[in-house]
């Protein structure tokens, strides 16, 4: 059962939301912020909050006959994919593992953290405003012309991510890969993937391992799979 809750100001909805998962919230609660203050991204990067945009957190409970928790990232994606291109015409492109491009430009992030069998999944959407000089470039859908109520995006998100949540239990990874891959950015699109040991690879998008790593063609024609890494279109 969803339910989603809102706050006008927290935190971050992610820390609050594992609060509550280590409390005994049940899968499908939603906590949505109108602003957040500490805000965050992958690898403890800041997030910008200023209301307008969609800040909401979900909570989903590991069973033991699920699929790698792992490929969660790319079920959100498709989900969070899903739920923009209701209210968006132009063309999203799905960057590894979980961004949405724009235009070439960041439109929203997750974040998905893990405590015991609670995974928690937080979406920030760009609706009304994105961050300037970022190492990247960033869009909003307000630059694109429109706007969109964040609680009524919220609802529309919901509904997807739990849609998506049943394919990746009853089906498994395949049709998650499948969808993920013709939301993408066409193969052979050149991509600068960044470890956490502090190395680059430079290859071109070569699609993705069964489990739903991704894979890079490099110049000397060997395939390099990458498991996790923050990934640039160069």
């Amino acid at each position: 059962m969803t339910t989603i809750r809102t706050l006008a100001e927290t935190g971050s909805t992610n820390a609050d939301l594992l609060l509550l998962a280590r409390e005994g919230a049940a899968e499908g609660t939603w906590l949505r912020a109108e602003r957040q203050t500490a805000g965050r991204g992958r690898q403890g990067r800041q997030w910008a909050s200023p209301a307008g945009n969609c800040y909401a957190s979900t909570l989903i409970r590991l069973r033991p006959s699920d699929p790698p928790a792992a490929t969660l990232a790319l079920t959100a994606a498709i989900a969070l994919h899903e739920a923009v291109a209701v209210y968006c015409d132009s063309p999203i492109r799905l960057k590894w593992p979980n961004d949405l491009l724009l235009d070439g430009a960041k439109l929203s992030g997750i974040l998905l953290e893990r405590a015991g069998d609670a995974v928690v999944i937080g979406f920030g959407v760009n609706l009304a405003h994105h961050p300037q000089g970022l190492e990247r470039a960033a869009t909003s859908l307000a630059e694109h012309g429109m706007s969109i109520d964040p609680a009524m995006f919220v609802e529309t998100l919901a509904e997807s991510v739990a849609r998506w949540l049943s394919r990746w239990r009853g089906e498994g990874i395949a049709p998650i890969r499948s969808r993920w891959l013709a939301c993408a950015h066409p193969p052979g699109t050149a991509l600068t993937a960044r470890t956490s040991d502090g190395a680059s690879v430079d290859g071109l998008f070569d699609g993705l391992d069964g489990d739903g790593a991704l894979i890079l063609r490099l110049a000397s024609g060997e395939r390099h799979v990458i498991h996790a890494g923050d990934v640039f279109l160069i």
